[in-house]
């Protein structure tokens, strides 16, 4: 199972064009080929990686980073970049200084044991992408293995390689970065180097990143967001940002779940990225989230920072390393997965909102301009506490649900999902899972069981024909009745105590609506531009 560099020079021979061209490992001690997980897991115990839970699933520390570092991530300036949307984003760096980074970590690998898996990303044939990651940690070659998937063809050759090295620190002078962390893309020489972080969903994202470029290339709309289907293959998709309920939500045992995170919508239909989930585990349940509690107790799943209690217990309320406690386990850990990771395409697109000012309604339907106004505004809200430094409720914009994954213009993405919206017929629904009778502090969270009820009814198509009235604010169609679910909750303003005191906050979350859109004034049509906030 463990082969010493010098037996496999020959075999990771690779011509000049080849993805990691220029990378040798020859100068590393070992290179452990395609463990499983098992050995992956006796590996990381051995090394002192990680430690074994109760339930059997292996638990690491992050270190210092218990989250990406979106600030840390560059992109080479060259032809095969053209058309990226360069910025704070998406920030570039020259060809010499990455060709820099790569001859030093190369020097750096040298003596070192390495764990390589050789996976793939896209579950549709057609547009599947050869991925071999190479990694100083057992425990990150697991991550990689859970998340990724096995290639559909035995002894594919990689299109791109992700060389991850948590000890090497990067040099700002040397290596145009901003710190000695650093996570640089080459689209030309289909090349990852990941440095100066232990965070394991470096790994993950910065492969999303690639199919974000690539895909539209080929008329693939590629997404941010979970996917499941009913028994008879009517899709929905779920996109919000952390800690909105996009995994939660579509790990529905009444549906089968297609990915919680990256998928792709091409003419045909949906397709998965990835092979397994990556989930948040803070204050996680048996009884709230069955399938992503029982899929985390399992033998081969990785807990990112889950403090451990006497007897190895994991203790999910315990947020004293950071709220971003991660599972990451594979889609067969779930119980009702589909084996393929291929669906029809969507019938309804569900988009999630944690409003901590309390102002949005908790189930809306949307036209297709409303759709694409609030797919390129990407609003949820941090809650106080949930970060150093936040003491009360802050508006969190993120383009198309995802931008700091998003190489190319917004607009671009917001007109691919026009299309799809319009071919296929669509519903978009807007779903706020945060708070109703006031914001964060006085108002409570909306009920898990009300989401669930609200979220069926309308895939089921119970609301299709069912009455609505439109916001005064927003301007969105919204359900007057919802069987299960108090009435009271469908009209926002009234669980306030005092009306006006919604009124205020409604007009400042409009006011935020629109100052964000305003970098889109140039660029997006004018219908989208129209279907915000009524001034």
């Amino acid at each position: 199972m463990t082969e010493n560099s010098s037996a496999k020079q020959s075999a990771w021979a690779r011509p000049p064009t080849s993805p990691g061209s220029g990378l040798d490992l020859s100068s590393a001690r070992l290179l452990h080929a395609d463990l499983s997980p098992a050995e992956l897991v006796e590996h990381a115990l051995a090394r002192g990686e990680a430690q074994l839970a109760s339930t059997g699933a292996l638990v690491a520390d992050t270190g210092q980073f218990t989250g990406r570092s979106p600030k840390d991530k560059y992109l080479v300036r060259n032809a095969a970049s053209e058309g990226v949307d360069w910025g704070d984003v998406n920030q570039p760096v020259e060809q010499a200084q990455f060709d820099r980074l790569l001859a030093d970590m190369t020097a750096h690998l040298a003596g070192m044991e390495l764990y390589v898996q050789d996976l793939a990303v896209g579950a549709d044939p057609a547009y599947q992408l050869g991925v071999r990651v190479v990694t100083e940690y057992a425990w990150h070659g697991l991550f990689a293995a859970n998340l990724f998937r096995r290639p559909d063809a035995a002894g594919r050759e990689p299109d791109w390689l992700v060389l991850d090295l948590p000890s090497f620190e990067a040099d700002p002078a040397r290596h145009g970065c901003r710190s000695t962390t650093a996570i640089m893309l080459d689209f030309e020489r289909r090349l990852v180097l990941i440095a100066n972080t232990e965070y394991a969903g470096e790994i993950k994202k910065s492969i999303f990143g690639v199919l974000n470029l690539a895909l539209p290339r080929r008329d693939v709309f590629p997404m941010h967001c979970a996917a499941n289907e009913t028994d008879t293959g009517r899709v929905a998709l779920f996109f919000g940002l952390s800690g909105t309920g996009k995994t939660t939500l579509s790990a529905d045992p009444e549906r089968r779940l297609i990915g919680d995170d990256e998928h792709g919508w091409s003419h045909e239909g949906i397709f998965n990225f990835e092979g397994g989930c990556y989930a948040k585990v803070v204050n996680l349940s048996a009884a709230a989230e069955p399938e992503i509690y029982s899929a985390s107790t399992r033998f081969g799943a990785v807990l990112e920072n889950v403090r451990l209690r006497a007897g190895r217990e994991p203790d999910y309320a315990d947020t004293s390393k950071t709220e971003n406690t991660r599972s990451a386990y594979p889609l067969g850990f779930i119980s009702n997965a589909s084996t393929s990771g291929v669906g029809w395409p969507a019938s309804d697109v569900v988009f999630l909102s944690a409003d901590a000012f309390g102002v949005l309604p908790p189930l809306a339907r949307l036209t297709v301009p409303q759709a694409l106004y609030h797919f390129l505004s990407g609003y949820t809200a941090k809650v106080a506490g949930t970060e150093r430094g936040v003491t009360e409720p802050t508006a969190t914009f993120s383009a198309c649900f995802g931008a700091p994954f998003m190489p190319l213009p917004p607009v671009e993405y917001a007109e691919m999902l026009r299309a799809r919206l319009e071919e296929h017929g669509s519903r978009v629904w807007l779903v706020n899972t945060g708070w109703t009778g006031g914001g964060h502090g006085v108002g409570e969270r909306i009920k898990l069981r009300h989401t669930r009820t609200m979220v069926r009814a309308a895939l089921r198509g119970e609301l299709d024909d069912a009455d609505t009235y439109v916001d005064p604010v927003f301007g969105l169609h919204v359900p007057t009745l919802v069987p299960g679910v108090p009435a009271a909750l469908l009209h926002p303003r009234g669980t306030w105590a005092e009306p006006a005191d919604y009124d205020a906050a409604a007009a400042n979350l409009a006011a935020m609506f629109r100052r964000n859109f305003e970098r889109f004034a140039a660029s997006a049509p004018a219908d989208v531009a129209a279907a915000g906030p009524r001034p």
